[in-house]
């Protein structure tokens, strides 16, 4: 026996939500379906849980400039099992909320969700008929094709695992590598970094990138890049990590060997095919308004569509998109232009915007302004390790059209900035601004 709903949502994190947020009010029938637990990625085995981890390692870096202050501590230890228990305390509550807030939605359906027709999905031995399928599956860890690659971890263990190890090995230098890399290093352990690419976060403004790997390495994290690596195997109760770096076969021991590749979107077992929505293995091939190209009544969005930034905030944004084009029509198409992302190392690297690359390979008449605010008041006030910024500025509209910041509260700041480009705000008239002084608002005017 089958049912038929106005919309099939599969998979209940930030786009699934914004999704059933706009079918809802229109007075849709929904079903809601979750292999795991309600509230994603992001909210329970990523970015929410991670932060815990991170204000933890922002508390270690204020007791290390402690005596610049002419505060004398003694040296810190971390309880790393007291730690994950927090972390595991201030998230327990989620799964069960966004369940509660899923079934006021619609109907709910637990399971693994695959087609067996354009517009007919089976989860848990029920059939769902659906006008309209969402597929918002959202993401898993990439895959690596190293023999031994079932020895590492995923950042999912990284927020689980209570004891603290000795030594870890990221396989990877992205977001995921960098973030837990700080965290690792300021509780004490030994960290390395293996990245198969000639420098580290590639897609980012590439002098940032310097920037913040200068921190890294200044609190002890050991970065390789153009490496090869070989396999990982197991020797004497230890993780070896054999590779290639700059001719040289090396290895490598460590407790723990994380996967810091990154992620791809989670779509594997839906069986596509039976769906008639054509991919390439890796995406599904979508039009400006998120729609399959090959089936109209399947669309996509968070980080099951690749072609966006894999961010919570984005998820929601393509969520409600979807729901507004099933609902009226494909009538709106989304704006990546500006949206404001930050790497949650310590201190952050924020960016919005363009890089200076991407200025320049489209041929636009800008200026750049790079600064360093270690040696400026609010940065020494601060006893800030790094502070730097490059800004982007239009010569011909005096628009702002990129920002990329290292510390400096850089975080919080880069919304200012994304306000400002969202908006029209030129260069001029927030240099005309007025903050509130001394804070590290007021230096942007500076920056400008």
């Amino acid at each position: 026996m089958s049912e038929t709903f106005d919309v099939i949502i599969i998979g209940g994190g930030n786009a699934g939500f914004g999704v059933a947020a706009i079918a809802q009010e229109a007075g849709k029938t929904i079903a809601l379906i979750e292999e795991r637990d309600f509230g994603g990625t992001c909210s329970n085995r990523g970015c929410t849980p991670k932060k815990v981890l991170v204000a933890a390692a922002h508390t270690l870096h204020e007791i290390e400039r402690a005596s610049v202050h002419g505060i004398e501590v003694g040296t810190p230890k971390l309880d790393w099992a007291k730690l994950i228990k927090r972390e595991k305390d201030m998230i327990s509550f989620i799964p069960d909320a966004m369940s509660s807030a899923a079934a006021k939605r619609g109907k709910v359906f637990r399971g693994t969700a695959k087609f067996t027709e354009p517009n007919t999905i089976e989860v848990a031995g029920n059939i769902l008929i659906g006008k309209d399928i969402v597929i918002a599956t959202g993401s898993k860890t990439r895959p690596l094709p190293i023999p031994g690659a079932e020895l590492m971890i995923t950042s999912e263990e990284v927020l689980w695992e209570e004891t603290q190890p000795d030594e870890v090995v990221f396989i990877g230098g992205g977001v995921i590598a960098m973030e837990f890399s700080h965290v690792y290093a300021r509780a004490g352990t030994k960290v390395t970094i293996l990245e198969v690419m000639p420098s580290l976060l590639p897609r980012l403004e590439a002098d940032a990138v310097a920037a913040i790997r200068g921190e890294s390495e200044r609190i002890g994290v050991d970065i390789k890049t153009s490496v090869a690596v070989k396999q990982v195997s197991q020797i004497n109760g230890k993780l070896r990590v054999t590779f290639e770096h700059e001719g040289k076969e090396l290895h490598l021991d460590a407790d723990r060997v994380v996967n810091g590749a990154g992620r791809i979107a989670n779509v594997e077992g839906l069986d596509l095919v039976a769906g008639s929505i054509e991919h390439d293995r890796i995406a599904i091939k979508t039009d400006s308004y998120l729609r399959s190209v090959s089936n109209p009544h399947v669309w996509v969005c968070g980080d099951a569509l690749i072609s966006s930034p894999q961010l919570s905030p984005v998820a929601t944004y393509e969520g409600r998109i979807v729901g507004n084009n099933i609902v009226n029509g494909p009538t709106e198409k989304p704006d990546y232009s500006v949206v404001p992302s930050a790497v949650y190392t310590v201190p952050a690297l924020s960016t919005v915007g363009l890089t200076e690359e991407e200025a320049r390979t489209k041929g636009l008449n800008f200026r750049s302004s790079v600064n360093d605010m270690t040696g400026w008041f609010s940065g020494k006030t601060y006893a800030e390790t790094v502070a730097w910024a490059k800004i982007l500025i239009d010569e011909d509209s005096d628009q702002i059209i990129g920002v990329h910041m290292v510390g400096h509260q850089s975080e919080e700041l880069i919304h200012l900035f994304a306000m400002a480009m969202r908006h029209g705000i030129s260069a001029s008239k927030i240099k005309q601004d007025l903050f509130a002084f001394p804070t590290f608002s007021a230096d942007i005017k500076n920056l400008l």
